[in-house]
């Protein structure tokens, strides 16, 4: 099924309840952005630490932004090497909490639990194939949720997981390490619980190579009912 839309940001029009701190030519909330009938959907933390706030899109106005979006569009998925309103191709983005909070600070745990429930409404009105967390709190909760591998994260950490291709439940999971963290000098080593990329590249480097191989693969999770209709036509579902 298609979400028809041809709304950029906040597609299906979520309303959290954020308060407005008055900040002049700054937004109450960054909202999801992108393509809605997106395959790939990228989740970060919240505005304080992966930006938007005086924009309104994720991953504007931050160094997770300056690194994330020209990888993002080497491999065809954003139209723009940068932009405050990058041109997204099957992708959307969005926050695990999406409230600009008071000098960026960051979100106690029961803030980003009354949020839960917009951010998974949202995720799953996307429907994406592949979930691609952002750093570690983004990293944990859609391992722990979505996949039910937070161990993985616990065992060998976001250093080894970055870039990964990590099977969940209905979805694809490539966890990556926080941008500012970046290791520009390569390591080798891999995760046992994902598919053991090993690599001695940068962290940009492997991220570039791990979507360049999803892109170029089926990695849609699906199942082939057809065998279960009487027609002809392929009847596929998540």
């Amino acid at each position: 099924m298609r979400n028809v839309t041809d709304r950029t940001s906040n597609p299906f029009g979520m309303r959290p309840p954020c308060p407005d701190d008055g900040s002049s030519g700054k937004v109450p909330a960054v909202h999801g952005y992108g393509d809605a009938n997106a395959d790939f959907h990228l989740v970060g933390d919240h505005p304080g630490v992966h930006g938007g706030r005086a924009t309104g899109v994720p991953f504007t106005g931050s160094v997770a932004g300056e690194r994330l979006q020209p990888v993002l569009n080497e491999v065809g998925l954003l139209g723009d090497a940068y932009s405050d309103e990058p041109a997204a191709a099957n992708l959307f983005a969005s926050y695990l909490h999406a409230c600009c909070l008071p000098e960026d600070r960051q979100p106690t745990d029961r803030e980003y639990d009354d949020m839960e429930r917009f951010f998974d409404a949202e995720l799953r009105a996307i429907a994406a194939h592949v979930l691609l967390p952002v750093g570690e709190r983004a990293t944990r909760h859609v391992l722990g949720t979505y996949a039910a591998r937070e161990a993985l994260l616990d065992r060998d950490g976001m250093a080894t997981l970055h870039a990964e291709h990590v099977p969940g439940r209905g979805f694809l999971v490539v966890p990556i390490r926080e941008p500012s963290e970046w290791d520009e000098r390569g390591r080798s080593g891999k995760s046992e619980g994902s598919e053991g990329r090993d690599s001695e590249q940068s962290d940009r480097e492997r991220l570039v190579d791990s979507l360049s191989d999803l892109l170029a693969s089926d990695y849609r999770q699906t199942a082939d009912l057809s065998r279960f209709v009487a027609t002809d036509d392929t009847y596929e579902v998540r």
